[in-house]
């Protein structure tokens, strides 16, 4: 694939509007997208970074270090898990190979498999970001990248891979049982935000389902983030739309209903607005490209 690398040991520069939005489209409306990385170079650290999509990191080769609530050193046979959302930043990596994976979270709960998130809500929750894969495992682990990775894998294939790399990542694991239910306004409202944001959900609803106030609701996330709950509202639906748009044939009218606009001009208006492009004509270039 040629999609850009989710690996959170190359974090993007910056987090202006723009490349928020860039990142927010990366996979090109697919559910996961998977990419090879190979750098034969040390490289220095960058900027803490979010994005939209939870994403994880599996090293075949070299060391990294990395920070994201507290600091990790990554090597050879880890599993480094970035949830969506999560602040993180590479700050120091030696020369490499890793295999990175990101998950658009709102198309997973639109398919009832909001269940595969689970080894990242256990990061969100205080678990540790770092997994140890079996030297025994790891061959096996690579081979399910390797297959995720060949052109025109069937949706259906692909949930199968995944669902068999993130089984693998919570085999290895040792999170204890008291992470699982994690507390804090920021991993509660993303939680919400991820499973019910193709409905109709407002600031209001998500502030009411943490018990919090909206505005204090969407400052903890803007200042975690660097997004607000509304852009994380739709992020997720932009998501959804963009692949419903490439992988169905349903029209721009019951997409916007699917992704929780039941006004389908205003539905048109937020996707030029974040992709420069009608929904129709985004669905005729991708679909050519």
């Amino acid at each position: 694939m040629t999609t850009p690398d989710p690996s959170p040991m190359r974090p993007r520069q910056g987090a202006t509007t723009a490349a928020l939005r860039a990142d927010d489209r990366r996979g090109e409306g697919g559910p996961v997208f998977v990419t090879r990385h190979a750098s034969t170079e040390a490289r220095s650290g960058h900027p803490p970074v979010t994005h939209a999509h939870a994403a994880l990191a599996f090293l075949t080769a070299g060391r990294a270090h990395v920070e994201q609530e507290g600091r990790w050193t990554v090597e050879a046979g880890d599993v480094f898990l970035v949830p969506a959302g999560a602040r993180h930043r590479a700050l120091a990596v030696d020369p490499h190979t890793s295999w990175g994976l990101g998950i658009c979270t709102s198309c997973l709960a639109a398919d009832g498999a909001a269940e595969l998130l689970e080894p990242f809500e256990r990061v969100r929750a205080g678990g540790s970001a770092v997994v140890r894969i079996p030297t025994e495992r790891r061959a096996f682990l690579e081979a399910l990248f390797r297959e995720l990775d060949q052109a025109d894998v069937p949706a259906s294939v692909q949930r199968s891979l995944v669902t068999l790399i993130l089984h693998e990542v919570t085999r290895a694991a040792r999170w204890p049982e008291a992470t699982a239910s994690g507390t804090g306004v920021v991993v509660e409202s993303l939680r919400v935000i991820e499973r019910r944001c193709l409905g109709p959900l407002t600031l209001v609803d998500v502030a009411a389902a943490v018990g919090r106030t909206p505005s204090h609701v969407t400052t903890a996330l803007t200042r975690a983030t660097g997004r607000s709950a509304l852009a994380w509202i739709l992020a997720g639906r932009m998501a959804e739309a963009r692949r419903l748009l490439l992988h169905s044939d349903e029209p721009v009218e019951a997409i916007a209903g699917r992704v929780g606009y039941g006004d389908t001009t205003h539905f048109i208006r937020m996707f030029r607005r974040e992709h420069g492009a009608t929904p129709a004509a985004w669905r005729a270039r991708a679909r050519r490209g």
